[in-house]
């Protein structure tokens, strides 16, 4: 692994999370460092094999879960931008979006997150990938967590109705 691009991409997350969430008193964004750190160090661990055996059952699953991710990010982000009415950081809504994905999770983005992170665990599994995994699966629960704290304390008993309707990872399960 080079170290070098290790420390520019650590540092490149960590500036992301000061300056999209705890610059703003989000503290989520600790939490979700995590998960995006346990990520970037699965992609440089896989990378190399990326592309190899592409008809294995591994890389046929871990590119369905990329394709899937990248549609749910996709598909979550417009719909908070368009509907949740942010200021300059589309995370700061100032309206709680029940639309789109959100009218079934609460938390697609986050969603979208493990299940990259799972993807790329996928496309070569050892242990050091399933301890990283298994990091991005609890950093992304935590962030959940606490955003929803955040959400409470922002839209009140309008979140906690929200939060009844609705699961926060997969329709009717989790």
């Amino acid at each position: 692994m080079n170290y070098y691009t290790l420390s520019a991409g650590t540092l490149f997350i960590i500036l992301f999370s000061w300056f999209l969430s705890i610059k703003f008193k989000r503290y989520h964004g600790i939490a979700r460092f995590f998960a995006f750190e346990s990520i970037f160090i699965l992609v440089l661990l896989n990378y190399k094999v990326w592309f190899s055996e592409p008809f294995s059952i591994p890389q046929i699953i871990s590119w369905l879960l990329l394709i899937l991710s990248a549609y749910i990010a996709v598909a979550g982000y417009i719909t908070l931008k368009r509907k949740g009415l942010p200021d300059n950081n589309f995370e700061n809504t100032s309206v709680l979006v029940r639309s789109g994905l959100y009218h079934f999770i609460r938390h697609p983005l986050y969603l979208s997150v493990f299940m990259l992170g799972t993807g790329v665990m996928i496309k070569q599994m050892g242990i050091l990938q399933l301890c990283l995994g298994t990091v991005n699966l609890v950093a992304i629960y935590i962030t959940a967590r606490i955003e929803e704290k955040e959400m409470i304390a922002r839209f009140g008993d309008d979140y906690k109705e929200y939060m009844k309707e609705t699961r926060m990872f997969i329709p009717f399960v989790l």
